[in-house]
This record gives C-alpha cells, sequence and structure tokens, in this order.
C-alpha cells in the first residue's frame, strides 16, 4: 500500500507553486499525495495575488486522522494559512502531527498555523520574512535559510526555497 502525505489547504489563498511542486516530488517519489481543506468542494490557488487554478479536494480535515498519514506539507500564500489557523478542526490537526513525530513542512507563511497550534517553541524554523517576529514571540528561533530542520519540523521562505524544501521533504520521508 503506498504510503499517504497529507496537503493541508484552507479553500483559497494558496500559492499554487507551493502546492503543485511538492506534490509533484512526492508522486514522482512514489508516494500518494492527498489535498486535505477545511471544506469539500475545489479550493483556489494564487500565483502570488492572481488566481491561478482549482485543485479537487480529496478529504475534509475535520475527517481526517494523523494515523492515516506519512507526513504532513503546509503549502504558503498569506491568506491560505490565515484562514487555516482559525479552522477548529486544521489546528489540532496540524498539533496532533507535530506531535506523532511524522514529518511536517512548512513553507512560506504556513509557519502561522504551526504558531496557531503552538509547536514553534523551542524549534529553529524559517518562513517568509514577515513572519519572523511571530515566530520569535511564540517562542522560536527565526533563521533566514533556505531550508531549516528541526526535529520533525522542516521549513522554507519562499517558491525560490522549493528544491531544498522538497529534497529536505523526501529525506524525511525515506
Amino acid at each position: 500500500m503506498t504510503q499517504k502525505i497529507a496537503f493541508l489547504v484552507a479553500t483559497e489563498g494558496i500559492e499554487q507553486v507551493e502546492l503543485t511542486e511538492p506534490w509533484k516530488a512526492v508522486g514522482t517519489a512514489g508516494f500518494e499525495p492527498v489535498l486535505l481543506s477545511t471544506e469539500d468542494g475545489q479550493v483556489q490557488t494564487f500565483d502570488h495575488l492572481t488566481a491561478a487554478g482549482k485543485q479537487q479536494v480529496d478529504q475534509q480535515v475535520g475527517t481526517a486522522t494523523v494515523d492515516d498519514f506519512a507526513a504532513l506539507v503546509l503549502p504558503g500564500g498569506v491568506a491560505n494559512p490565515d484562514a487555516l489557523r482559525t479552522d477548529s478542526d486544521a489546528v489540532p490537526f496540524v498539533k496532533e502531527f507535530v506531535a506523532s513525530g511524522k514529518p511536517v513542512a512548512a513553507i512560506c507563511h504556513a509557519p502561522w498555523t504551526l504558531i496557531e497550534a503552538d509547536v514553534v517553541r523551542g524549534k529553529t524554523v524559517t518562513s517568509w520574512p514577515s513572519l519572523q517576529t511571530d515566530l520569535r514571540n511564540a517562542g522560536a528561533t527565526w533563521v533566514d535559510q533556505e531550508v531549516t530542520i528541526d526535529g520533525n519540523l522542516i521549513t522554507s521562505r519562499n517558491p525560490d526555497d522549493l528544491p531544498a524544501f522538497n529534497k529536505a521533504l523526501l529525506t524525511a520521508l525515506s
């Protein structure tokens, strides 16, 4: 049976390349990517602030269990993690996933959801630069690096870091 990788997003505001590039990477490596969202239907992806495409949701996060997945990927975009961090199903799912010890990979603005799940305290992470104060206030050490790995947390700054982000994710899965 192929191991599943959860990709958790809100319904819109997802930076398209931060969803599609890791999605392709895990699929090519023989894993099954699964799109979890706060609602059924389709999600709207963006290229920065321009609507770019839609992707079909596979499962609502409220019906998902951590045991069903080998890793969790949190794509960025500004609106996406901002919406996720207010979702009563998404936040506990992320918290439980981090506690499981399985890989959790978050890029760009996605660490906002990690902050809300209270899982960055004492961790070294990176993100889009505007989140550094939020991360420090949540107890993390913020660094400006293309990829940072601390325990099971993998973080990157932006789409330019996707090659290093994907490599770190696949390494954690091997």
